[in-house]
């Protein structure tokens, strides 16, 4: 009797084993994952490179009148150098402050213009992320990947998606521009 009832139990656990391990096994194979290179994406896409260009000519201007300005302190400085002997005390001094004045407006003003790029260049590129993210998902889910990963220490070059994400940004760029 207790030979037929561990026959019998043991009979029971092989399937409940078979069962267990065929989801495990099958699990294995068709989990899939990718990897996207955020940074190639800001580099080569589209979107990114016409995000650096709108911010190139908003701030053309700005960045030459710096240009401009730090040159022209730059002068007035190497000026004041070599006339300095010959000028009287009082002279000199009021030609320091003003030099003085001329570079804390010249590094206000390049503080400002630091400022709002950073803060535009932040503005466009959660812009380009968020497209960016949008067109990873949905090459996620039209491939079937699992996981799709930003950031690791080493990725086997076969399954990294970045091209097929920076041609999907680059197509739904393009896309609205076509109907217009």
């Amino acid at each position: 009797m207790k030979h037929l009832i561990r026959a019998a139990a043991g009979a029971l656990l092989i399937p409940v084993f078979a069962l267990a391990a065929a989801p495990a096994a099958q699990a294995q194979e068709t989990f899939r994952i990718g990897f996207v290179n955020p940074d190639r994406v800001l580099r080569e896409a589209q979107p990114a490179k016409a995000a650096q260009a709108k911010l190139e000519a908003e701030f053309l201007k700005r960045e030459k009148d710096l240009t401009t300005q730090g040159e022209a302190l730059k002068t007035a400085s190497e000026r004041f150098e070599r006339e300095a002997p010959t000028l009287s005390e009082s002279q000199r001094t009021a030609r320091q402050r003003a030099l003085v004045d001329q570079d804390r407006d010249f590094q206000r003003r390049r503080r400002e213009f630091q400022e709002d790029l950073n803060a535009r260049k932040n503005e466009e590129l959660q812009q380009v992320y968020e497209r960016a993210n949008r067109v990873v998902k949905q090459v996620a889910e039209a491939e079937k990947y699992d996981a799709i990963l930003q950031e690791a220490i080493y990725i086997n070059p076969k399954h990294d998606i970045t091209d097929k994400v920076i041609k999907a940004l680059n197509a739904s760029t393009a896309a609205p521009s076509a109907g217009k």
